[in-house]
């Protein structure tokens, strides 16, 4: 009989974050199984609540200040200081620079900027701050990075010697990139950034072709996004004297090309779960699991490359433990999850209904969807148990029959 549980989900983009999602699959799971064992393990991919999951894993605490959003406009946001001792700030880009923070008549991931990610770490500095991890996850932006160089002091010059504007779009009118006003304390800083590996910044899977669409941009303007990331890789290359691949290494696509920016400023590019999941022991936690249950936004061929329910799915199936995958939307592509440790996935979606109520009620839709998913497992583990004490039975009787003697 199922009694524990390892509820190890994603956040829902703009609709639940991954405390939330916890919460309300167990609620699910607790109308099956009133007395079930729960460890809640509500996962951070760098993106949404990376900063606040952190500080508060680690007893550390959220530093808060204004900065620059995606748009221009001084936006609240905040870092965090993790309790570890060894002076490592964590900031989230998505804080500042995420996709939720774009209104949606302002989507054009051409005209965004990360600007306000290298305030963040500007202010990170000032505390004393030995070592910043960056999270990447949930972008608005499509720069290159641009912005936060930018706000760290290089000057992004046109073939007149004008520095060019905010927003990925401006890169094909780049000319040279003077560094002499970068901040110097980043020599002296280790900076990590914490990426999906899978994302890189320019061809044929490259950000502007992959993700622009999701952040509002036109086919017209996809293609003028990927030629401009292009140029940018180029200059970067070139004026920063970078050794690695700026336009196809691992992780130079996250968040928007983020990671290439950072990368030529000397940031090591690292894959997120092996920076993030460590610190909540999970392989541990998975392993004591009677059933493993995670979830996110949406479930889809892009799934098992680097989104948590493919990792959660890959480290339970160590332990040979089964895994249940909910999502809000089911996409193209969703059966590959099953490649990775997958067993079995369903949608939250009673029916059709409008995005704006799909966001707004995805509490209830997920706890709904857990009960429904796990009563359909139950009724599997209860037809698994009779015929295996039917088969026992058998055997049973097969072996207390003897042969009539032949006369």
């Amino acid at each position: 009989m199922l009694t524990r549980f390892a509820i190890a989900p994603s956040g829902f983009k703009e609709s639940l974050s991954a405390q939330s999602a916890a919460a309300a699959i167990a609620a699910g799971v607790r109308r099956v199984v009133p007395d079930a064992e729960i460890d809640l393990i509500p996962l951070v991919d760098g993106g949404e609540g990376t900063a606040e999951a952190l500080a508060s894993s680690s007893g550390g605490r959220l530093v808060r200040l204004s900065a620059t959003g995606p748009t221009g406009e001084r936006i609240g946001t905040h870092f965090a200081l993790l309790g570890d001792g060894d002076g490592t700030a964590v900031v989230e880009m998505a804080a500042v620079a995420g996709l939720s923070l774009v209104p949606r008549e302002l989507r054009d991931p051409g005209a965004t900027t990360t600007y306000g990610v290298g305030e963040l770490i500007r202010a990170a500095l000032d505390t004393g701050a030995r070592r910043i991890l960056v999270g990447c996850g949930d972008s608005g932006t499509s720069d290159g990075g641009a912005g936060a160089l930018q706000a760290l002091g290089a000057r992004l010059l046109d073939a007149d010697g004008h520095e060019l504007s905010h927003g990925g779009r401006e890169l094909r009118r780049l000319t040279r990139i003077d560094t002499s006003a970068i901040d110097p304390r980043l020599a002296a800083t280790e900076i990590r950034v914490a990426c999906n590996p899978f994302n890189v910044l320019c061809g044929e899977r490259g950000v502007a072709r992959v993700f622009g669409p999701q952040k509002g941009a036109t086919p017209a303007q996809v293609e003028q996004l990927a030629a401009a990331l292009e140029h940018w890789a180029t200059v970067l290359t070139r004026d920063l004297r970078v050794p690695g691949d700026l336009f196809g290494g691992a992780g130079t696509g996250a968040s928007g090309g983020l990671g290439a920016g950072l990368a030529a400023l000397g940031a090591r590019l690292l894959p997120r779960f092996d920076v993030l999941l460590d610190q909540v022991d999970l392989d541990e936690r998975l392993a004591r699991a009677d059933l493993v249950i995670t979830a996110e936004g949406a479930l889809d061929h892009q799934t098992p490359r680097g989104k948590v329910p493919a990792e959660v799915a890959r480290r339970a199936k160590r332990y040979g433990r089964e895994v249940l995958a909910l999502a809000g939307t089911i996409g193209e592509g969703a059966h590959q999850v099953r490649s990775v440790g997958v067993d079995a996935y369903s949608a939250i979606l009673p029916a059709p209904v409008s995005l704006t109520e799909a966001l707004s009620r995805g509490g209830e839709f997920l706890t709904d969807a857990t009960e429904r998913a796990l009563r359909m497992v139950l009724i599997g583990t209860r037809l698994a148990m009779r015929a295996e004490r039917q088969s026992a039975a058998a055997v049973a009787l097969s072996g207390t029959q003897r042969p009539s003697s032949v006369r």
